[in-house]
């Protein structure tokens, strides 16, 4: 477990991290101590064979209120902590890193600006009775710089994208279910345990399925149907020769509790 007062909060139990923003004074807001902290919890979640499946939450009110616009009033936006979640030269921005491994958003507050486009950016995403979500940048005077304009279009309805996007205003999270933004909604203090539940599930099945299976699907949205089927054809012969594919079927005939070790 990393420091308790650190701005993120790393935690491994039984293959699931768990990443806690942890800025709760300052509604989780980033800055580059947190932007920089988030992208090593990431770098070790796929770095470490022992974690198979993350989940990112906030401590306090808010998942991620965004950037912590004092700072970026003061100055450039790299003093504002945004710069850490874009590339560089030797890293990729939290937009585009990839993890190798399922992320689960597990969305307890407000989740606002780049706090949303980190939202977005994972592969499962709920939410608690208590979230609001909302792209405020273009009432500020500039717009979303972490992916927003291109994967909410993509991800939901283009007409709601686009009413999100250019009025500024939030949503709460039983819209935000009706858009498909979020695939469950539940009260708040079920909000962590219910996607770490999610996230031990997956963790227990073959971690090599696992891992192609988000491959595919993050690699063939941009293919036409039928490159996306080859692709997915050969992918699926090859998690067939493991031997965790054929411990499956053993241990369902055998009717016993599967053993995957990731072979």
């Amino acid at each position: 477990m990393s420091n308790p007062d650190s701005p993120v909060v790393f935690e491994v139990n039984d293959g699931v991290a768990t990443i806690t923003l942890n800025r709760p004074e300052q509604m989780n807001t980033i800055n580059g101590e947190l932007g920089s902290a988030l992208i090593e919890s990431l770098r070790e979640v796929r770095n470490r064979d022992d974690i198979r499946v993350a989940v990112i939450t906030g401590n306090g009110r808010a998942f991620c209120a965004g950037a912590d616009l004092r700072s970026r009033a003061d100055g450039p936006a790299a003093a504002s902590g945004v710069a850490g979640l874009f590339r560089t030269d030797d890293a990729p921005g939290f937009h585009e890193f990839d993890a190798k491994k399922p992320i689960i958003g597990a969305v307890n507050g407000y989740a606002l600006g780049g706090g949303f486009e980190i939202a977005l950016s994972c592969d499962l995403l709920i939410a608690s009775e208590a979230a609001t979500f909302g792209l405020p940048e273009i009432t500020l005077g500039f717009f979303p710089l972490a992916g927003a304009p291109v994967k909410l279009p993509r991800g939901i309805s283009r007409t709601m994208a686009n009413d999100m996007l250019f009025t500024g205003e939030r949503i709460d999270a039983k819209k935000a279910y009706e858009y498909g933004i979020v695939s469950r909604v539940v009260p708040a203090d079920e909000l962590l345990p219910t996607a770490q539940a999610m996230a031990a599930k997956i963790a227990s099945y073959a971690p090599l399925a696992v891992r192609s299976m988000l491959e595919l699907v993050k690699r063939q949205g941009n293919l036409p149907e039928g490159e996306a089927m080859r692709l997915a054809s050969t992918m699926r012969w090859a998690i067939g020769q493991t031997s965790d594919a054929k411990e499956g079927p053993r241990a369902f005939a055998e009717k016993r509790t599967p053993v995957f070790k990731g072979e």
